[in-house]
């Protein structure tokens, strides 16, 4: 059953950016209403996905801000922050609006403009979705918490060095394949495993995410609805969202994070399907490490496996179950609150059949995962071509 349909998505180009965060908006935004036959003024309802607009460009009321900018008039118009989960809990909300029954038209925006500050800011910006008190203050920013994960995985898996560098080698090689991708450059695992510029043991550079600008767009409507505006409909029939513990110390296993596991369940239950069903996913992969295991939490390999898997190829554009075709947050970029609803975006684009050179074939099942955090915040969608 589909709790909503996607009639229209738009995105901008991720990257370092000229355009300011409300062209940004205006643009993803403009794209997406177009893809509906939509204006303005046939949306109920609005939702923004964005996390650190008053510290990145000392703006805040945004959901107001980014409405009037679109040309929302009177609707009511609200902001979401989850950390880097902000776009997708934006989206989750428009989803919610939709099967309570209150609005039949919702947008939904995920939004974030990072390169107005320099990085030494932007990694103190980061931290604060971390504890302030007991971890960022003594040096624990997210580069340092995914470097102990992967240590631990590795210690407690014989996850190989290898294996963790051919996610970013695989997801550079799908976004050279993307137009909108941040980075276009092709790679290989000695590259990423003879890298000199350590960042947190064993990860380098090559194995972070981008600080990028970018947003992305949604519209969705209710399920009676969508052949009204939209030929090639996608429905969205699974959404979970869970919280785990905000701290890195407070998890039973630094290998898997709880609101993954819980989060994905849900999803799986409400669309009433399995792992072995979904075709392909966008993962957060804001580390490479956390690609790894994000699918062993979704329940596409078992606890220890999700390495050895990437090296294999298995989640490649060509493999068993394809993971961020799109070149995921390493590659596509990371503009915080735009994540979530852009991994949406390539979704669908996939499911109608419309991503070009990176097309999974025989697709008709889709998911995303998206974390916020060390773990504190994940939702999953499971989208379905109707």
């Amino acid at each position: 059953m589909a709790l909503a349909s996607v009639i229209g998505v738009g995105t901008t180009h991720y990257g370092a950016l000229q355009s300011t965060f409300a062209e940004l908006v205006i643009e993803a935004a403009k794209q997406a209403l177009d893809d509906a036959g939509l204006g303005p003024d046939d949306i109920d309802a609005f939702y923004l996905g964005n996390y650190a607009g008053d510290s990145f460009i000392d703006q805040n009321h945004l959901a107001a801000y980014a409405a009037s900018v679109i040309g929302l008039k009177g609707v009511p118009s609200s902001r979401l922050e989850g950390a880097c989960a902000s776009g997708s809990l934006a989206l989750r909300q428009g989803i919610l609006a939709i099967q309570s029954g209150m609005y039949k038209r919702v947008l939904v925006v995920g939004a974030e403009k990072m390169t107005s500050q320099p990085t030494a800011r932007v990694t103190e910006i980061l931290a604060q979705a971390s504890n302030r008190e007991w971890e960022a203050n003594i040096g624990m920013t997210f580069p340092s918490v995914f470097g102990l994960i992967a240590q631990r995985h590795m210690y407690r898996y014989g996850t190989t060095r290898e294996q963790i560098a051919s996610v970013a080698v695989k997801n550079h090689a799908h976004a050279l394949l993307n137009p909108h991708a941040h980075l276009h450059k092709n790679i290989t695992i000695e590259d990423v495993c003879g890298c000199t510029s350590m960042v947190a043991d064993p990860l380098n550079r090559y194995d972070c995410s981008l600080i990028s600008d970018g947003a992305s767009a949604m519209v969705l409507c209710a399920p009676d609805l969508a052949k009204e505006y939209q030929t090639n409909v996608v429905d969205i029939i699974g959404s979970g969202q869970a919280s785990g513990p905000f701290e890195l110390f407070m998890n039973e296993e630094l290998t898997s994070f709880s609101a993954s596991r819980q989060a994905s369940q849900e999803a799986y239950e409400m669309a009433n399907v399995q792992p072995m069903d979904i075709n392909f996913a966008e993962v957060h992969d804001c580390f490479t490490m956390a690609e790894i295991i994000a699918t062993e939490d979704l329940g596409f390999f078992k606890p220890g496996e999700g390495g050895i898997a990437a090296l294999e190829g298995r989640t490649s554009l060509r493999g068993d179950i394809p993971i961020n075709p799109s070149g995921g947050l390493k590659a596509k970029g990371h503009p915080i609150g735009s994540t979530g609803v852009g991994q949406g975006v390539e979704v669908v684009y996939q499911l109608r059949g419309q991503a070009g050179q990176r097309q999974v074939k025989e697709s008709s099942i889709g998911l995303t995962q998206n974390l916020g955090g060390s773990g504190g915040t994940c939702t999953v969608h499971i989208y379905k071509r109707r």
